[in-house]
């Protein structure tokens, strides 16, 4: 379980060198890694896929990220509004963000992101990546879970709300078992990893990047 206490001990994963070594372990591992098995691709993990726009889209994005990923942030902040406003509110695009967190500061900003259920995930997530220099690579003495429990007032978090959610022993091994699914399952050794109708896209996507994929499928 991470506690607040556990929270703030191993914040500081998220900054300097130390926030690498997850990446070389995962690229290590995929380095020697079979095949991915796609076939489970579309089911859901524990904590159930948030999807916005239509099931009966052509093209199916599915994102796994880290909250403390700047890759992530920049196409959360570049990228997204653009995909969004074009493709997922036109009903051309459906798309999902999974949970692939890269050191205990992302999880425990996952599990803040799920505690309040499936119609905050998206504003929060939003919120965390656009202000993810506020709170992730902040410098001492303040800590990244505190300046993590001030933002989240934002979304209407106590404090109480907050320490209950990073103590939510469920919600822990549900985002953990996300994460573990996409390296056993999937094999994927980074972030953000996109998946457009199956097809694997790792690394940040610019959204020409994506219209070169999305278009020839919409026939656009």
């Amino acid at each position: 379980m991470i506690t607040r206490r556990d929270a703030i001990k191993y914040a500081g994963l998220a900054v300097g060198a130390a926030a690498i070594l997850p990446r070389l372990t995962l690229e290590a591992l995929a380095q020697s890694a079979p095949a991915a098995d796609l076939s489970t691709l579309m089911d859901p993990g524990p904590l159930g896929d948030v999807w916005l726009g239509p099931k009966d889209a052509k093209v199916t994005i599915i994102e796994y990220a880290s909250m403390t990923c700047s890759h992530c942030s920049a196409f959360h902040r570049v990228t997204w509004p653009a995909l969004k406003e074009r493709y997922i509110d036109t009903g051309k695009v459906r798309f999902t963000l999974r949970e692939f967190p890269l050191d205990p500061l992302a999880t425990a900003a996952f599990m803040l992101a799920r505690c309040d259920g499936d119609a905050k995930y998206y504003p929060i997530t939003d919120l965390l990546f656009d202000q993810q220099a506020s709170w992730a690579f902040v410098q001492k003495p303040q800590s990244p879970v505190d300046a993590l429990e001030q933002l989240l007032r934002q979304a209407g978090f106590s404090k109480e709300k907050f320490e209950a959610c990073l103590k939510d022993q469920k919600l822990y091994n549900a985002v953990n078992a996300v994460k573990q699914r996409g390296l056993d399952t999937y094999k994927i050794d980074s972030t953000p990893t996109f998946f457009i109708n199956g097809e694997r896209f790792k690394g940040e996507m610019s959204i020409e990047g994506m219209e070169k994929v999305i278009k020839p499928i919409l026939g656009a």
